[in-house]
């Protein structure tokens, strides 16, 4: 799942902010595109941490604790919101391999930082799931028989069916992201977090029942490992990733448009600059 989601966080440092950073890390002989990264991995290490951990407690279900599907994928979109608020601004809180692979197409970041990013999301979920099993009693996650928050098909779909609606609601998903990152919604990124916890809840409670809607396999995986239950989990992996390459190729070809209205202020400046005769 997740998102990220906001832009580049270092084209919203100030000079000021920059300027400090360097004084701070002189110091420690770092240099500060270095500090960007170690932060960066951070971020989605921490975030997608918490989002298994925060996300898949949501998801506790049995005798001893009631629940339903509403407020489990409801609780889902709550916790991607808060983390796009605390980590969008760092890393864009991608969360998700898929989104950073659609990142990556769409030219948001280098290679080399799609690799960091994915290795902080694989192991942030890993431990976020190991830290719940840890904190949350043992009835708690393993429910009815089934273990916590391990996505797996529902019986009456067959895995290509499975693989097909995670495939679409990832695409979905990454047509959130490419709107966002498009050059013409720059100017309105106060309510990315509300808008992508908005969106993750409607694909979670629309397909959720069906596959488990997790649209992201860094979420999938720690589950999947922790349990050792892989059965039909390359579908996480299948759907999602290849989603996110085509939606992501997609939009970027046919949808993308850089802003032109630099170029229409100075024509305005040139034309008042004209004397009148």
């Amino acid at each position: 799942m997740t998102v990220e989601s906001a832009p580049d966080p270092t084209t919203a440092t100030t000079s000021q902010s920059n300027e400090t950073s360097k004084g701070c890390f002189d110091k420690l002989k770092m240099k500060v595109s270095t500090l960007d990264k170690i932060c960066s991995f951070l971020g989605e290490l921490i975030g997608t941490g918490l989002l298994v951990f925060l996300g898949c407690m949501g998801c506790v279900k049995n005798n001893a604790y009631e629940n339903n599907h509403f407020q489990m994928t409801f609780n889902f979109g709550l916790v991607v919101m808060v983390i796009i608020q605390c980590f969008g601004c760092v890393s864009g809180a991608h969360l998700n391999p898929a989104v950073t692979l659609a990142a990556l197409i769409y030219e948001m970041i280098s290679l080399p930082m799609a690799a960091i990013y994915f290795v902080g999301q694989m192991l942030g979920g890993f431990i976020g799931y190991g830290l719940l099993k840890a904190l949350i009693p043992e009835n708690a996650v393993s429910l009815d028989g089934a273990s916590l928050c391990v996505t797996t098909v529902h019986k009456d779909i067959t895995v290509w069916q499975g693989c097909a609606i995670e495939f679409i609601i990832t695409g979905v998903l990454i047509f959130t992201c490419c709107g966002v990152w498009d050059p013409r919604n720059a100017k309105f990124h106060d309510s990315v977090p509300i808008r992508f916890g908005l969106a993750i809840s409607c694909l979670a409670i629309t397909a959720g029942q069906f596959t488990g809607a997790s649209m992201n396999p860094a979420r999938s995986f720690a589950p999947a490992l922790w349990n050792t239950e892989f059965a039909g989990h390359w579908i996480y992996w299948v759907g999602p990733m290849t989603s996110a390459a085509i939606c992501a190729l997609v939009y970027k070809v046919i949808f993308r448009r850089e802003v032109v209205e630099e170029k229409v202020h100075n024509k305005l400046r040139a034309m008042e600059e004209v004397p009148l005769s």
